[in-house]
């Protein structure tokens, strides 16, 4: 199995991913691989970790996606690997729920969500984004 980290889908992931058709609730699995360092494109914050300015994002979503509708889920860093194989393992989990793709795309073309995602790019090396069918509850 081959896999490729990013921080941000291309464009045609990202208009193939909104364009399925609605589906209702889902629950977005988030692998999350951080930078030693924060990397901000001002330059600032150098001397913080990108799992630090990564946190900043976090605290700042989680009302994002109640604003939509959504529900915040568990998150935590990933600690061991029982069955399979991977060269490295991502840093951190991360689970949202959301009541649709509509949903999650207004929040992520919101000016107030663009703002708070300058931490999540200055801390992020990788991630997988993984939709799935249902509800945390």
């Amino acid at each position: 199995m081959q896999f490729n980290n990013r921080v941000h889908p291309s464009a045609e992931q990202a208009k193939a991913f909104f364009s399925t058709p609605e589906d209702g609730p889902f629950v977005m699995v988030n692998l999350l691989k951080f930078k030693p360092k924060a990397d901000y494109a001002d330059g600032s914050d150098a001397d913080i970790s990108g799992f630090e300015a990564y946190l900043r994002y976090g605290r700042k979503v989680r009302h994002h996606i109640i604003k939509v509708g959504g529900t915040p889920g568990y998150s935590g860093p990933v600690t061991g690997l029982m069955l399979g194989e991977v060269e490295e393992l991502w840093d951190m989990i991360a689970l949202a729920e959301y009541p649709s793709l509509a949903a999650m795309q207004e929040m992520v073309q919101s000016p107030e969500y663009q703002e708070i995602a300058k931490h999540r790019d200055a801390g992020l090396a990788g991630q997988l984004n993984i939709k799935t069918k249902g509800t945390l509850g």
